[in-house]
């Protein structure tokens, strides 16, 4: 093969090798959506995140009600079961109660915070220990305070 066709081969070959590696960098997150991602709520959720949330950009996610921020350390699903009355922590931030879902926390796993009495609910999961959940939680409040609350938490001097 003379040198011209070897020249040719080999930059071929580099701009294959580019594409496959742009198309792994672009590549959507999967993200498994929620029973209720399709309610309406759910879009103009979506709508309203932020680009950037605790200094981490957002991703592009495959999954409806979903969005993520820094290849995955935060997940929103929107369209998650609404929670039962339980005894985990409940924090009202900006309006809006969140449970923290401690079973999970407990097994170290991800730091899932869920709305409290709001139909579809939403749900936020931190990878990382260090991350700042209720800064986070007070940006969502803008995405999810228009989701009509049904309940609320209540302490148990309220029962």
């Amino acid at each position: 093969m003379d040198r011209k066709k070897q020249a040719l081969l080999a930059g071929l070959g580099v701009l294959g090798l580019a594409a496959v590696g742009a198309f792994a960098l672009t590549a959507a997150r999967s993200v498994e959506p929620g029973p209720f991602a399709a309610d309406p709520h759910c879009r103009r959720v979506l709508a309203r995140l932020p680009d950037e949330l605790l200094g981490k950009q957002r991703d592009s996610v495959e999954g409806a009600g979903a969005a993520s921020w820094g290849g995955g350390t935060i997940v929103l699903r929107c369209g998650v079961e609404p929670l039962a009355p339980t005894v985990d922590t409940c924090m009202n931030v900006n309006g809006t109660d969140w449970v923290l879902d401690e079973e999970r926390a407990e097994r170290a796993g991800p730091r899932v915070l869920t709305t409290y009495g709001r139909v579809p609910s939403v749900e936020l999961a931190f990878e990382e220990d260090d991350l700042l959940a209720g800064d986070a939680l007070a940006v969502m409040d803008k995405a999810v305070r228009d989701i009509p609350q049904q309940s609320r938490c209540i302490g148990l001097g309220e029962t």
